[in-house]
């Protein structure tokens, strides 16, 4: 993985998780992600994003996130946009504000249908 998409794919993640509220277990979901992927640098780069311009964060996030996800192939905006649902649905469910928020990246990146169908899966609908 490449500076670039550890910052995607941590920006991703932490500006959904702020969406409402960074709490205690996502601030560690975060900080063992980072880990994983020798991110930590990429992490700290994510957090000052958003501290940057905290009540605008997620659009700004957006906007960056468009400029970078929105060129990958098909199955890499997939993967970003399963990754981020499933570390949300990690605390037992998903607020509508975060549902809100990830329906707009998957409509943004054109995988808006993969994101109903994961979320089928993962709630048992068929």
């Amino acid at each position: 993985m490449t500076s670039e998409e550890k910052k995607a794919y941590l920006l991703l993640k932490s500006v959904i998780f702020h969406y409402h509220g960074l709490d205690e277990k996502e601030r560690q979901n975060l900080q063992e992600t980072a880990q994983e992927i020798d991110g930590l640098e990429e992490l700290k780069w994510a957090n000052e994003f958003i501290a940057k311009d905290y009540f605008n964060s997620f659009d700004r996030a957006r906007e960056y996130l468009n400029d970078i996800i929105g060129d990958y192939p098909l199955e890499k905006r997939v993967f970003y946009i399963d990754m981020v649902w499933k570390s949300n649905s990690l605390k037992g469910y998903v607020t509508e504000l975060e549902a809100t928020a990830m329906l707009k990246l998957a409509r943004d990146w054109n995988v808006e249908a993969e994101l109903m169908e994961i979320v089928k899966k993962i709630s048992g609908g068929s």
